[in-house]
């Protein structure tokens, strides 16, 4: 089986989802940003205050091409993966990548007291939230070969829903 590619904005449950898919799977599990995180040897904030968001986007480029190549492997990636064409292209022709779409409004919900994610600390949080939407739903759009509406339910029902899509399109045997 091809790697299967979470993608969507902050705070949609890609980690999450995607470690309880591949423990479902019994495949390994890589989220990009831990990644980066351990290569760098500080949080992607810092990184970012530091460096700037093109040094970060060149980096996640590159571990995004690495970790996209294993097959067999569940990768959740950073919310803004999908923003450098060369990304789309290596996440869509590596994997069945699927878009974990959430409103702004839920996403903004689940992140209020969030303070470790670089783009959300903001004198309005709610209104990047919406920003981020409009710029990159459509990114995620043309790299997804499944969408995903999170809405609320629970992570084994979301992960119960990626599978009924993979087996639908015959990506994984009737379970």
């Amino acid at each position: 089986m091809r790697s299967l590619v979470l993608v969507g904005l902050p705070g949609s449950g890609k980690s999450t989802v995607g470690r309880s898919l591949a423990r479902r799977l019994q495949l390994p599990f890589h989220d990009s940003d831990h990644e980066i995180e351990r290569r760098i040897g500080c949080s992607i904030r810092e990184f970012f205050e530091r460096e700037g968001e093109a040094s970060f986007r060149d980096l996640e480029q590159q571990v995004l091409a690495e970790l996209a190549g294993a097959p067999d492997t569940v990768l959740a990636t950073g919310g803004g993966a999908v923003l450098r064409d060369a990304n789309r292209q290596v996440l869509h022709s590596a994997g069945h990548v699927i878009y974990l779409r959430s409103s702004p409004e839920e996403l903004w919900r689940r992140l209020r007291h969030d303070t470790q994610r670089p783009l959300l600390q903001v004198a309005d949080p709610l209104a990047r939230l919406r920003q981020l939407h409009a710029d990159r739903d459509p990114l995620y759009r043309e790299v997804a070969h499944f969408t995903i509406e999170t809405g609320r339910p629970s992570v084994p029902t979301l992960v119960n829903m990626v599978l009924m899509q993979l087996e639908l399109a015959g990506v994984l045997p009737a379970g």
